[in-house]
């Protein structure tokens, strides 16, 4: 679990596998942790034959923000997975909350374990996560297998502005990988400045709070609490100025 772990990590922004029992509380306030839940909606409604045959995986799937509200808008069985049982509580409760109980199953586990066992869904879904499944190519090739032929892969992640940051690949080097993964990309959808600025500000704001009390219940954890503010921080400036964070729709070849 080290391994996964770390990765979790780096991809909520901690620095350090220390703070992972401490993520449900700094990010209590929070119910979407990655993709927006209303672009993918838009993006299915729009290029998707959808029925309550559809099956559809979301992989990293957080609070089910996304499970959630795709189910709810479209009347598809969704089902979800993470590793952190406290955020799938809180999916399920969320999934009663909206009456979609019966077509969203959250279930507590590694990705890179359900990569190799779920198979033949219409629909994957995966959440900035950075590198947990591996690099772009790989992931790709991982998310493929668990959809039909021609099935729908959505990625949320980011366009590099230039070639000088390996960790983001020009919108370019995305392209290639797809073809080089045998995907195409059928849509995208920028992140809107504006209300990324809004939205990082509030969220920051939250979090800082959460993290204030947690200093004040474990002062000798201070270190770590400043230390996951600050890489929230940097994290925002960096999609503010540095990249540009997109929703990719993908589908397999045929």
């Amino acid at each position: 679990m080290s391994n996964v772990e770390e990765k979790l990590a780096k991809s909520l922004t901690a620095e350090t596998t220390e703070l992972i029992p401490y993520l449900p509380y700094l990010l209590q306030d929070l119910w979407e942790l990655g993709s927006s839940p209303n672009v993918i909606v838009d993006l299915i409604l729009k290029h998707i034959k959808v029925s309550w045959e559809t099956r559809v995986l979301d992989l990293a799937c957080g609070k089910g923000a996304v499970s959630v509200q795709v189910a709810k808008a479209v009347g598809c069985r969704v089902k979800g997975v993470d590793i952190i049982p406290e955020f799938i509580d809180f999916a399920d409760k969320k999934a009663q909350e909206y009456g979609v109980e019966n077509l969203c199953e959250f279930k507590v586990g590694d990705i890179n374990e359900a990569v190799k066992i779920e198979k033949y869904y219409d629909i994957v879904i995966l959440g900035a996560v950075g590198d947990v499944l591996g690099n772009q190519e790989e992931t790709i090739l991982k998310l493929k297998s668990t959809v039909k032929n021609g099935g729908y892969i959505f990625i949320d992640d980011a366009y590099g502005n230039d070639d000088s940051d390996g960790r983001y690949p020009t919108r370019e080097k995305w392209l290639t990988c797809f073809q080089n993964a045998g995907v195409r990309l059928l849509d995208e959808r920028l992140n809107d400045e504006d209300e990324i600025i809004s939205i990082n500000h509030e969220q920051q704001s939250l979090i800082e709070k959460r993290a204030n009390e947690l200093k004040e219940k474990h002062p000798d954890k201070t270190y770590l609490f400043e230390s996951y503010i600050r890489s929230q921080q940097a994290e925002c400036d960096e999609l503010e100025n540095e990249i540009s964070g997109v929703t990719m729709l993908l589908q397999g070849n045929h």
